[in-house]
């Protein structure tokens, strides 16, 4: 992750503000052309304020590669009222009792609470405010693993890859192990050696930064502390999570990752996709911590704007509506095929998918489930996933190309990840790309959104621009509400910023390539510019 420093944006390229012309065909629309100003550097830093909202910015405005989503309202949806948008969030479980997500949890009208009676007779009984099919699931294995303990479930082509996968991450995770158990003393050190000299515990980042020593071991404190808190942690926060990667890696290391059947609690068969009869309707799951993950990516959607409460989300007039089928983990083919089912057939119009993984069995049934979605005019939002790969190369599942050339279906699209500072860095060093099967860039770097049990944190991922990028879809399908999801999709990739200059990719200094070539579009998502596209084509 970056660090806390200021940012200053330097040197804009050329911009292209797609617009639209009299087409309904977004792809076929003509392009309104507006540039950019060149030469424009911001004047002072970027606030915490700023970057606890950046990805609602303006590039223009204020100089930094944010959608443009205060400008749209501030200028566009001004007195304008939307439709209600039902959001699935097929993720990890959603805390719906959170105070910036209560009033915009969606629940099931056709169910009555609490009698054990399935009233809307789709086979969830009492699914209120969504399904959980995990059940009292919170950590999952790896696909490759599972393919390693039933062979039956691949080709031997595909096993022998799991295998070797398999074999490279124990050698990988011996060597991690002694790097994170170094790391970890080496904060525990700097912590004690920094509280000394600042004479208290609980210290700032500030008040690190501010140090000035010529001393060598404070000076080596310093550094170790600034990079923790490169993270967004505090020390306790870092020690936590190193403990829980090196858990991990002594499961691999010791072959209990092999040995763990985590499914067997739930009573269903995997494999089998009639088996529909499991799960409950607890959408938060046994344990609330465990759902930090789709609680941030609901926030960033729906959490309320201007309430005073944490940050703002992305759409003003949404419902999330909860399917917890991710787990700490891989997830199940199974679970997001029928999660997804489940989201169309209960009225989301929006569904975003912040997971991945490389390697997918039934696959057939994500994609039968994605055809499904596009049959009744949903729209999939997908994240392109965290591995700094070419994925027109890499395996990254689900998709919507199974020879990752031909699309099966247009109801999907794929988000890479952008960081906050315009320039040769505005790739997340994390995020996958690729020319054919990524299709736009969105703010995904230190997103600032709800998290369980009332909190809120700064987080970085993919799985944080597929978000962003959902709550754009829902403005747009909230206040133009006879376009489809086709239309929305291409809304989204053709009216977006362009960049024309190269970037870095994966984080490497020496791996510089035009942004163009990493995504089908070679834009990044603009809600002002979709939502006046989306104007012109309504007409």
């Amino acid at each position: 992750m970056n660090n806390f420093r200021p940012i200053f944006i330097s040197v804009f390229a050329v911009l292209v503000l797609a617009g639209c012309g009299a087409s309904k065909n977004a792809s076929n629309s003509t392009a309104l052309m507006i540039q950019a100003p060149v030469n424009v550097q911001k004047k002072t830093p970027l606030k915490e304020a700023d970057l606890n909202r950046w990805s609602h910015l303006d590039i223009i405005k204020d100089t930094i590669p944010g959608m443009s989503v205060d400008r749209a309202y501030a200028e566009l949806l001004k007195n304008k009222k939307g439709k209600k948008v039902i959001v699935g969030i097929v993720d990890s479980g959603v805390d719906i009792e959170h105070e910036d997500l209560k009033a915009v949890v969606w629940t099931n009208k056709k169910e009555i609470p609490g009698n054990g009676i399935d009233d809307d007779k789709n086979g969830y009984i009492d699914d209120i405010h969504g399904w959980n099919f995990l059940g009292d699931i919170t950590k999952e294995n790896l696909e490759y693993e599972r393919i390693i303990v039933n062979k039956s479930l691949v080709d031997e082509a595909t096993y022998q890859e799991a295998k070797a996968l398999n074999d490279k991450k124990i050698v990988t995770s011996t060597n991690g192990k002694n790097q994170l158990e170094r790391m970890s003393s080496d904060a525990t050190n700097a912590d004690v050696t920094l509280t000394k000299y600042l004479g208290k515990a609980g210290y700032s980042i500030e008040e690190v930064n501010a140090i000035n020593s010529e001393d060598a071991e404070i000076s080596k404190s310093k550094m170790m502390i600034q990079r923790v808190n490169s993270f967004g942690m505090t020390v306790p926060e870092f020690k936590i999570a190193l403990q829980k990667e090196l858990d991990g890696y002594n499961k691999v290391i010791n072959g209990e990752n092999l040995s763990t059947n985590y499914r067997k609690v739930l009573g269903d068969n995997p494999e089998d996709i009639t088996d529909t009869k499991y799960g409950n309707n607890n959408v938060m799951g046994p344990d609330k911590e465990e759902i930090l993950h789709g609680t941030h990516v609901a926030g960033i959607v729906a959490q309320v704007r201007y309430n005073g409460l944490g940050g703002d989300g992305i759409s003003n007039n949404v419902e999330i509506l909860t399917v917890r089928a991710v787990p700490d983990g891989d997830e199940y083919d199974k679970d997001i095929a029928l999660g997804i089912r489940y989201a169309v057939d209960n009225g989301a119009k929006v569904i975003n998918g912040s997971f991945g993984k490389s390697f997918s069995p039934h696959k057939q049934w994500v994609y039968d489930a994605i055809k499904y979605a596009e049959s009744k005019d949903v729209l999939i939002v997908h994240a392109a996933g965290n591995d700094a790969k070419d994925i027109d190369v890499a395996n990254n599942y689900p998709n919507d190309s199974d020879d990752k050339i031909n699309e099966f279906a247009d109801n999907l699209i794929t988000i890479g990840a952008l960081n906050y500072e315009y320039g040769d860095k505005v790739v997340a060093r994390f995020s996958n790309f690729g020319k054919i099967n990524v299709d736009v860039f969105a703010p995904g770097v230190k997103i600032y959104a709800t998290t369980p049990n009332n909190t809120y944190k700064l987080l970085q991922g993919t799985s944080m621009a597929s978000p962003n990028v959902a709550g754009v879809a829902a403005l747009i399908r909230s206040y133009y509400p006879k376009l489809s999801a086709k239309q929305v999709k291409h809304i989204l990739m053709d009216s977006g910023v362009a960049i024309t200059t190269d970037v870095i990719v994966g984080g490497k200094a020496t791996d510089v390539r035009p942004f163009v070539n990493l995504s089908k579009s070679g834009k990044i998502v603009n809600a002002y510019n979709a939502l006046l596209m989306a104007e012109k084509m309504s007409k």
